[in-house]
Parts: structure tokens; sequence; C-alpha cells
């Protein structure tokens, strides 16, 4: 859905442009009227017409914070990373372009993969901008343990007993090798 897709992109671009800007004046109100208007548009299910969303980082993310008391945004932007390094060959050219209309990467020359990983680096400079954590321990200061992983991977999928995503099917022992990636 090209318009879909469309909108979702200038949504992600006006939120890294003016949350820069936010940061640097807390007090812009164009910036955060501008912030909140593009999380209406991306919470009204505008962003997902005609398409199958993806909901798969918010599952992953949502045991962090029940596990570590961090908060959402923080988790989602430590675990996207090794989320979209592991679903992207289920749709590299989405990734390719994700790194081209949104993240504004010269992707001329680049294969689709390396066109993706450039697209993901790029998003993981842009969390770090801000202040957000990119992986795991730097979300909670600490790596991990092996046991805390399954624990979470476990609750993600009620037992593995069901799935999640909508890019790729993941279950337990995918979630499992999601969350050993953002515990580097």
């Amino acid at each position: 859905m090209e318009t879909t897709d469309a909108v979702a992109e200038a949504v992600l671009r006006t939120c890294m442009t003016e949350g820069h800007k936010v940061l640097d004046n807390p007090t812009d109100y164009t910036s955060r009227a501008n912030i909140m208007w593009a999380g209406t548009l991306a919470h009204n299910d505008l962003t997902g017409c005609g398409t199958t969303g993806d909901w798969a980082t918010h599952c992953i993310e949502h045991e962090l914070s029940g596990k570590f008391d961090v908060s959402h945004g923080a988790g989602l932007a430590a675990m996207w990373g090794s989320w979209a390094r592991y679903t992207r060959n289920e749709n590299i050219s989405r990734f390719a372009r994700f790194a081209k209309n949104v993240m504004g990467v010269d992707t001329t020359g680049m294969t689709e993969l390396e066109a993706s990983e450039a697209g993901i680096q790029a998003m993981e400079q842009f969390f770090s901008s801000i202040g957000m954590p990119t992986d795991i321990p730097t979300l909670i200061g600490r790596k991990v343990t092996a046991d805390e992983i399954v624990d979470m991977a476990d609750k993600c999928t009620t037992g593995d007993t069901i799935t999640i995503g909508g890019l790729m099917t993941l279950k337990k022992a995918d979630i499992i090798k999601i969350y050993e990636m953002a515990n580097k």
C-alpha cells in the first residue's frame, strides 16, 4: 500500500526531526504539537490501512519492562535493531526502502542487505542521539542471564503456545535469539 507506506514514513521522519527540536527546546510548542499529531496518526490505524501490522517488538519489549521496570519507549529502542536484523530477510526490500525513505541513506550501489543494515544502523544512531539505549545492557545496566531470557521468551509466547509477529512468525526459540542479539 504505497500511500499507507508513505504516510508511515512521513510520520517517522517527523518524529525524528521534531524530536531533536524538542530535546533542544522542551518548550517548543510547534515541535511538540507535530510529535503529538504524528503519534495520533500512528495510533489511529492510518499507518496500517491495507497492511498487516507487526507488533512483535512491542510484545518482546513488554517482557523487558515488566521484568526490569523500564520505560516502554526505551525498551523498544533497545530491542528494535535486533528484531530488525533477525526478521529483515522476510521482506528485505522493505528494510532497504526504510533506509532510503526514512533514514535518508544513499543506497546507490548497495545491495538490499547492505541498505537494510545501513538503515538499521542509522536508526540505532538516531536512538543514541536522543539518549535512548540500543541494547539490553545499556537499558538495564547489565546483561540479562540466560535464565532471564528464557523466562521472558516463555512469557512472551505463553509457554510457547502462541506465536507473535506479522512480518515473520516468531516462536519462543526465535524470541530467545532476538533477546540474545540485544544482550551484546
